[in-house]
């Protein structure tokens, strides 16, 4: 089946929506890439990587967000405002943020991942887990598992010169163990955890790759616990008597007693709706309008039929360059207009754009079954899956013929039933959907 993928969820027909499943895979591979964001700016401005660069937080300017090595050489760190910056490095570049760049760029990252493994998992901008499970039977050992993934990363770069240099990659048995090898690998090369050594693995690492908060991570250090072996060698009870649930949990990813496996995320094809505006649109109260017309505009899409929207995603381009986004999971799916546009009014009040608006988008990326309400149009909603699910097995049925030169697809079919002889009693003829 041909998928396409975004924002960490691969797209599929629509007409397989309620028959999608997320897949699991215990091995993973970690691959990491720090500061995504600003390498993407580096990888479209030439030279910006010679200079110490700082990039502005998406929500406020008058912070960072990212800074560069040469800028932390310098006293520069993120969260500090633009004159305590500008006050510490004289020559330190400011860029503004386009985060529906980095959304994509990381969107294409993981389509190319995809290539490798159909089980995707994304994390935070820059940080994705491939599944492994069965891949072994592809490209063999784990080594060459890594060697496939480098390889793709490396045809990836003809694309984006700057990013991919800076990837690292892990492999081990769950995420934990697959991050904290990425993490502790040099720049381009990889950190392999044999299955079973995870534990030995794990117990010289410093506890700052545990999810800590600050006031853990504190009390943690005054305790004289530096590594996961010291944290694993405490009883599991006094931990837990200490820290609660969360230290619990924290024991057990540092013993090696947790691996959650990767799990991919299916999606449809998100409906969307645009606006182009003549002239850049700065007013709240102009932009809260037209993402009114737009949620009536897609929530009157077609292929919402039926479904209730559960993630919204609005994006803006900006006067100048540059770009705003605005991502929302609605807790409770809905298909009712003022429900789905309240949390992003409230984000275009509390954060709105710092320019002016040339196009505003609005993509609705993740559905849920409808009321009974909904269902009016549910015979023509199932005639249309069915169509889809058609397709894309035609679709997979020309795939698999293509990569392995034979038909690979069976239908069984009833021939002699009264035979005594499974042998006889069925047949296998080419599968043709």
């Amino acid at each position: 089946m041909r998928a396409f993928l975004t924002s960490g969820y691969i797209r599929v027909p629509w007409g397989l929506l309620s028959m999608s499943r997320s897949s699991t895979s215990s091995l993973a591979a970690c691959v990491w890439i720090p500061l995504f964001s600003l390498r993407c700016e580096e990888a479209r401005h030439d030279g910006l990587a010679a200079y110490p660069t700082a990039l502005l937080a998406p929500d406020t300017t008058r912070k960072l967000w990212q800074v560069s090595s040469l800028a932390r050489h310098a006293g520069v760190k993120p969260g500090m405002t633009v004159s305590q910056a500008i006050g510490l490095c004289s020559s330190l570049r400011l860029i503004e943020p386009d985060p529906v760049h980095y959304d994509d760029c990381f969107a294409r990252l993981l389509a190319a991942l995809n290539e490798i493994s159909p089980v995707i998992e994304s994390g935070e901008l820059g940080l994705a887990y491939v599944g492994c499970d069965g891949l072994e039977g592809i490209f063999g050992s784990p080594g060459k598992i890594v060697d496939a993934i480098r390889g793709m990363m490396e045809r990836w770069n003809e694309f984006h010169r700057s990013i991919v240099p800076s990837f690292r990659l892990g492999f081990g048995f769950g995420k934990f163990t697959a991050w904290v090898a990425a993490s502790r690998a040099k720049p381009g090369e990889a950190i392999i955890v044999p299955v079973g050594g995870e534990k030995a693995f794990l117990a010289s690492q410093p506890i700052s790759v545990l999810p800590l908060d600050d006031d853990i991570h504190r009390r943690l250090r005054q305790l004289g616990i530096r590594s996961l072996g010291a944290l694993a060698a405490l009883p599991e009870a006094a931990i837990t008597a200490q820290f609660g649930a969360v230290g619990r949990r924290l024991w057990r990813l540092a013993a090696g007693r947790i691996a959650d496996p990767v799990e991919g995320s299916i999606a449809p094809e998100p409906i969307v709706a645009a606006l182009t505006f003549f002239t850049p649109v700065g007013e709240r109260e102009l932009l809260v309008h037209a993402l009114e017309q737009l949620i009536s505009r897609a929530l009157k899409h077609p292929r919402r039929i039926g479904w209730r929207v559960h993630a919204v995603r609005l994006r803006a381009g900006l006067e100048g360059g540059g770009s705003w986004l605005a991502t929302h999971l609605l807790k409770d799916p809905t298909a009712d207009a003022g429900s789905i546009g309240a949390p992003l009014k409230t984000r275009l009040e509390q954060s709105p754009p710092t320019g002016g608006v040339e196009r505003l988008v609005l993509e609705f990326t993740a559905f849920a079954p409808g009321t009974a309400e909904l269902q009016l149009f549910a015979r023509d909603a199932q005639a249309a899956a069915r169509a889809g699910h058609q397709r894309a097995l035609q679709s997979a049925a020309r795939e698999i013929r293509m990569r392995v030169k034979r038909a690979c697809l069976y239908h069984v079919i009833e021939v002699q039933p009264w035979s005594r002889l499974p042998e006889r009693r069925y047949a296998l003829i080419d599968y043709e959907p």
